[in-house]
């Protein structure tokens, strides 16, 4: 394949585990066209796919012209497409870093070791991977990610003249970010956030949750100017589903709505009948004789 590879040879048999090592780990080119045959049927078609989704991300600087990146004509990309594919690998792929933070590993028995690329794997604290990757057009490049704190940064450095500057790069911008932002989270799923009144319902108030896990990305310096407005709706009468939407966080910094969370029914409330107002109103008597 040139380029970076492990030397597959077409008798031998890798676990889709240790091909994931490979390209990785050591950006095995071979490996990355092996898998994409398995995949699609042949390289042309799995880079349609790699086209079509890049689309789907709005990566509308990317056009793919083979799945492993080496120099071709109109193969192109940007440091912004390149952060939406990493953020989305990471958020909805997340195992990936079972692989992108391996430092050093083996294959073949042995007798193939694997260093990672990525330096910043062994050296970086919180570093997640994610991958390098360089050619004599395109230079020293590097996706670099890392965890601290529960906020997740990626930082893309594009066209570097050495691979010490890809690095050195990173990770200025990795410490600007941790150094001037936090994760403040604002929901957590299920969390009662308040009570809401409902009309005929054989409840007459219902608690409220939270419908999703929230977090915003704040400055350090005016993260405690977060607030929050809670929005009901208008009318809120039963039958009630549990589950079912009733109203609205919205998170402010200041003026600038950051983040907004359903609030959804915690239980059931079941419309009020005839002979639950009967029963009501019998108890009231009872409680009002006694």
């Amino acid at each position: 394949m040139g380029g970076s590879q492990i030397w597959l040879d077409s008798r031998e048999t890798l676990t889709v585990d240790e091909m994931l090592k490979a390209i990785c780990v050591v950006s095995a080119n071979d490996c990355t066209v092996a898998m994409a045959e398995y995949l699609a049927g042949s390289e042309d078609v799995f880079v349609q796919l790699m086209n079509d989704r890049a689309q789907e991300l709005n990566m509308n600087d990317t056009c793919f012209k083979n799945c492993h990146g080496i120099d071709e004509d109109g193969h192109i990309t940007s440091s912004n497409d390149i952060s939406i594919m990493a953020r989305e690998l990471l958020l909805n792929h997340p195992l990936i870093t079972n692989y992108t933070t391996i430092w050093m590993d083996s294959l073949r028995d042995g007798k193939s070791e694997l260093v990672n690329t990525n330096k910043l794997v062994r050296n970086y604290n919180g570093c997640t991977g994610l991958k390098t990757g360089s050619t004599s057009l395109a230079l020293y490049n590097l996706a670099a990610s890392a965890t601290r704190d529960d906020l997740s940064l990626i930082a893309v450095i594009m066209r570097a003249p050495t691979t010490k500057d890809r690095f050195s790069d990173a990770k200025t911008l990795l410490d600007y970010g941790f150094t001037n932002y936090k994760f403040a989270k604002t929901a957590t799923k299920n969390e009662t956030v308040t009570e809401c009144e409902v009309s005929k319902g054989a409840n007459n108030s219902l608690e409220l949750v939270y419908e999703k896990d929230s977090g915003i990305l704040v400055k350090k310096s005016n993260s405690t100017d977060v607030t929050q407005e809670i929005v009901l709706n208008e009318k809120i009468s039963a039958p009630i589903q549990k589950g079912e939407v009733l109203g609205t966080v919205h998170f402010y910094l200041g003026n600038e709505l950051l983040d907004s969370v359903n609030l959804l029914a915690k239980k059931d409330v079941k419309k009020l009948s005839i002979i639950s107002i009967f029963s009501s109103l019998t108890d009231k008597w009872i409680n009002l004789l006694r």
